[in-house]
């Protein structure tokens, strides 16, 4: 199921809060950003209602993130979006909805950490919290954070297509990294918890620094190689390292090398999105292309330290 544009006005959301939460409904209402799965309204000064609009799949991802976050957010050091809510389907809007808490701040993707070593700091600070062995019955990755190798032709794919429409000058050197991941030994430690899609535009920022992360709709338990893999496109030059001295405990050489991998296909997976002749859902930018396109430079230039 997926909802138009229209589908989703103010009328529509005060209407669903005089039904479902009357208590919220008189609050200034504004909308706040179209994203990927949802679209996310302001609601007063603190908190947001999020609805889903363009995928199917979103459905599943709030009432998963209503379920799980409330008992993580409290341990994690960075602004989260806090479910207070969690809205029925009813005749006035057919899908689940959720009020959560608002996270001031810039989405990444337009407004980059700048702060190399803060950046880092906060980053590494925010998945040593999150990656906590996961209990029994936590949600799968789906196609996430499996083995690598199980990836190759979703590589094989987004490579040969960012590659045909000039995004990527070493193609070679791309693939060589990618390789390299797909060969390093599995995971072998405790299913722990996951974001699941530390991309720009789920990191916010403010004053150069990381400070808040949203969007956890893809949480799910496994290898913290596939969250690592987000210091590659979330910091900038010359940070990587100081985010792997600070994260905890100290990730091994093969688990940082499966995280390179991982980098290449989120990579690949926002440089499509950011191209204008590619994208054809709603939620995609063109601010995603800059982060790929240099996460994809560090990636390749680390190729000396394989």
């Amino acid at each position: 199921m997926t909802t138009t544009e229209a589908d989703i006005t103010e009328d529509v959301i005060r209407d669903l809060l005089r039904e479902q939460r009357p208590d919220l409904a008189d609050r200034p209402l504004r909308l706040g950003a179209r994203g990927w799965d949802n679209q996310v309204w302001r609601l007063g000064d603190d908190l947001a209602v999020r609805l889903p609009w363009a995928t199917g799949a979103a459905d599943d991802l709030l009432r998963k993130e209503h379920t799980w976050l409330p008992s993580l957010a409290p341990h994690l050091p960075l602004l989260t979006p806090v479910p207070q809510y969690l809205g029925e389907p009813s005749e006035r809007f057919p899908r689940p909805w959720l009020v959560t808490t608002w996270v001031p701040g810039e989405p990444a993707d337009r407004a980059p950490a700048t702060r190399a070593a803060a950046a880092a700091v906060a980053l590494a600070a925010f998945l040593t919290a999150l990656h906590r062995p996961a209990p029994e019955g936590a949600p799968a990755g789906r196609d996430r954070g499996g083995p690598l190798a199980d990836t190759a032709e979703h590589l094989a794919r987004g490579l040969a297509r960012a590659t045909d429409l000039g995004l990527i000058p070493d193609p070679d050197a791309v693939r060589a990294v990618w390789e390299d991941a797909a060969a390093a030994p599995g995971w072998a430690g405790p299913d722990v918890w996951l974001h699941g899609d530390l991309h720009p535009a789920n990191v916010v920022t403010t004053d150069g620094t990381i400070s808040g992360v949203i969007d956890f709709g893809d949480l799910f338990a496994g290898d913290p190689a596939f969250d690592l893999a987000a210091a590659w496109i979330l910091l900038p030059d010359g940070a990587v390292d100081l985010f792997h001295d600070a994260y905890r405990p100290s990730a091994d050489a093969a688990t940082l090398r499966r995280a390179r991998g991982w980098a290449v296909l989120r990579a690949l997976v926002c440089l499509q999105i950011g191209d204008a002749g590619v994208h054809g859902r709603p939620g995609g930018k063109a601010t995603w292309g800059p982060p790929a396109r240099a996460s994809l430079r560090r990636l390749t230039a680390s190729l000396h330290q394989l």
